[in-house]
């Protein structure tokens, strides 16, 4: 492929002015020099790396792997397409090449020309949207097609409200009427619901959007096979994907609780903590591109969590500056602003950052980011974690009764409402909580409700029954 494709193109040509080396006139000049002086004047360096390595120079470098460094070196965008070849097909250089750039940028794969050309031509595209040189609107600003008021769950917008005037000092009243929320909101277009309004307080988003989900998945060992221990698939509103995928990994990850010798509640600790479990989720909810087939997933391993979000970094933000601090560019800011007010995410950029802090801060590894098809975050678990311990995997039986059933024995005292040993434990999503810990808790006979024929008595309460106290000792004796 080369320059006359973007010049031949009714729209990149344009914009662009490819630079094409049979075009310039005889010169005594070194064909090398003149690449070099190209790069460094120009706007994008668009660079295909296949299996070959190129003549090599007297420090055994290829024009290629020059130019590329001097890219880096200038700061210039860089788009990198490679070839699909495999790594034993390739120059072993060329192959050193190619690491070297997914280190650096965000780089797509290629099987064919046309793939090339499709590929080539969305980057630049979106090059030219994010210059704000051509402007079609994010996806979330977009009116939804088909969609009225009727579509919008007004009680999940008095819970933003009331959530929103806690975190952040929202300014408007509960009492709002939904079409004035929306529109401070700016979730409204000439009195259309937007995409944004739907993925955000619809009543079901997903019969709009059948990718509006989160899929959740708990793996043995430390690749994608089977069997599989759990798997979910999580529909509903933004905060609510987030919720559920959150709850999800926390009932599935160690976690040590005390017995209240130093206090009054049980002290609780998840191997990962939940902060970082969350900020990785809201980031691909908030942040993924929804005008893709794809779903976020969030995979469990033996030894990390990997979040895959079907979107693409902005070209002006490397993976590399993720781990400095940085800007914020919200792929979809109208969601965005929601999750701010509701504490969800950080305004500022600070995610990542946060991340990486509080998993230091636990004794973990880096978290580590790469930019493929999808955008990956991956946590990485504590040693006992991995198999190097031994034991079961959470989630898994303990002994008598269900890992969830023995937090929660070890989390009640007294008499407890449901909201408080939910808090205790750091769910956020009532029926993930009700369904997976509860019940289970109830049916095992650990514990018991104080008016058990009013299961919705306003003054329901939850307490040890005299086998959950037996229990109970049981653990302090091991």
């Amino acid at each position: 492929m080369r320059g006359h494709y973007l010049l031949s193109d009714a729209l990149l040509g344009r914009f662009f002015d490819p630079f094409i080396f049979e075009k310039l006139p005889a010169a005594d000049v070194r064909a090398d020099n003149v690449y070099l002086n190209e790069v460094q004047h120009s706007d994008i360096y668009l660079g295909i790396f296949g299996k070959d390595y190129g003549s090599e120079d007297a420090d055994g470098l290829s024009p290629t792997e020059r130019e590329f460094d001097l890219a880096c070196h200038e700061n210039k965008t860089r788009l990198i397409f490679i070839s699909s070849h495999s790594k034993t097909e390739r120059h072993l250089k060329e192959l050193a090449l190619i690491n070297k750039a997914e280190r650096e940028v965000i780089r797509k794969k290629f099987a064919s020309s046309s793939e090339l050309k499709t590929a080539v031509y969305a980057s630049m595209v979106r090059y030219l949207e994010e210059k704000d040189h051509i402007r079609t609107g994010p996806f979330d600003a977009s009116p939804c097609i088909n969609a009225t008021l009727e579509d919008i769950d007004s009680e999940k917008i008095k819970e933003f409200i009331l959530l929103a005037k806690s975190k952040r000092g929202f300014p408007l009243p509960a009492t709002s009427d939904p079409d004035k929320i929306l529109t401070h909101l700016n979730l409204l277009d000439n009195g259309r619901i937007t995409n944004a309004a739907i993925l955000l307080f619809g009543k079901q988003p997903e019969r709009l959007f059948s990718n509006a989900e989160v899929k959740c998945a708990q793996f043995h060992g430390a690749t994608i096979s089977k069997p599989i221990p759990a798997y979910q698939v999580y529909k509903g509103d933004a905060f609510q994907l987030v919720n559920q995928a959150v709850d999800f990994i926390l009932s599935r990850i160690n976690v040590e609780v005390g017995l209240r010798n130093k206090g009054v509640d049980a002290p609780l600790e998840y191997e990962i903590p939940r902060a970082a479990i969350a900020e990785a989720i809201v980031n691909a909810v908030a942040h993924r591109d929804y005008t893709s087939n794809a779903t976020v997933q969030v995979m469990l391993f033996r030894d990390r969590l990997e979040i895959w979000n079907p979107g693409q970094l902005p070209h002006n933000l490397t993976l590399s500056q993720l781990k400095q601090p940085h800007s914020s560019f919200p792929a979809n800011p109208l969601i965005a602003e929601p999750l701010y007010f509701t504490g969800y995410i950080e305004r500022l950029g600070t995610g990542i950052l946060d991340m990486i802090l509080l998993c230091k801060e636990a004794g973990l590894n880096e978290p580590e980011f790469k930019q493929e098809d999808v955008f990956k975050a991956i946590i990485w678990r504590s040693g006992q974690a991995t198999g190097q311990a031994g034991g079961e995997p959470a989630g898994e039986p303990a002994g008598e009764v269900a890992e969830e059933v023995r937090r929660i024995i070890l989390v009640i005292k007294g008499e407890m409402k449901r909201a408080e040993i939910q808090q205790l434990l750091e769910l956020k999503h009532d029926d993930f909580f009700r369904t997976n810990y509860i019940i289970p808790a109830l049916d095992s006979g650990c514990i018991e409700m104080k008016y058990p024929e009013t299961p919705n008595h306003p003054n329901q309460r939850y307490r040890l029954t005299q086998k959950g106290k037996a229990l109970i000792q049981q653990l302090k004796n091991k």
